[in-house]
């Protein structure tokens, strides 16, 4: 959160985009983490005072393939057309820094193509938070506490 309010200074509200994961993937993690990880980091942002809110404005139209081992542009290619915003987000974001949540940057690729996708919509992403663990086993199971 605190990093979130640096890379988003100001009064002005923030509200959280969550990059949604396929259906699999959040099987496999056992739920929706980024949005999990939004809605944590918007709590404590508004406990220090900063308002904040969660804004699941961005779904995939499509399941990309699996992105390991593919070029940054097979990987542009392969996110291309795969995300959508929804059509009121503009008017929601108005006026407040939209920050874009994610797990991994390898390329930047789709947080290029989710900012992309809402600036169509006439929102601009000030920022993008990002979460990352250790490399558990492979196999493991990482589960996501509600």
């Amino acid at each position: 959160a605190a990093a979130v309010a640096r890379a988003a200074p100001g009064p002005v509200a923030v509200l959280l985009v969550p990059v949604p994961s396929t259906r699999a993937a959040a099987r496999r993690r056992g739920g929706d983490h980024m949005r999990l990880l939004a809605r944590r980091t918007a709590v404590e942002l508004q406990d220090s005072g900063r308002p904040a809110a969660v804004l699941p404005a961005l779904r995939l139209l499509r399941t990309p393939k699996d992105s390991a081992g593919l070029t940054s542009a097979e990987r542009t290619r392969n996110l291309a057309g795969a995300f959508a915003a929804a059509a009121d987000t503009a008017h929601l974001a108005d006026g407040a820094s939209v920050v874009l949540v994610d797990d991994v940057v390898t390329t930047g690729t789709t947080l290029t193509e989710c900012a992309r996708v809402l600036r169509e919509r006439g929102v601009l992403v000030s920022a993008a938070a990002l979460a990352g663990t250790a490399r558990r086993r492979p196999g493991s199971a990482v589960r996501v506490n509600r």
